[in-house]
């Protein structure tokens, strides 16, 4: 089975959590669009001014996804 990587997006200030909850939508969106095999994203408000946007990939998609979106950091996904 293929390793899944969790693509991850900052987003700092106080209008974080709205930004990282809009972005959520536009990984999603962008799942349907390239037909990917995963649909996991979510988003986590860590504080009052940080907040983050993910979506969990396959190692086979990683390179393809992190090229197109830019994402800030990936780590290993664990469910």
């Amino acid at each position: 089975m293929s390793r899944k990587i969790k693509l991850i997006w900052d987003f700092r200030g106080p209008a974080s959590a709205k930004t990282a909850e809009h972005h959520e939508i536009h990984l999603k969106e962008y799942i349907a669009i390239e037909k990917l095999p995963l649909n996991i994203t979510g988003f986590k408000i860590i504080d009052d001014m940080y907040a983050i946007a993910f979506m969990v990939v396959t190692d086979e998609n990683m390179i393809k996804v992190r090229d197109a979106l830019k994402p800030h950091r990936g780590e290993v996904y664990s469910e």
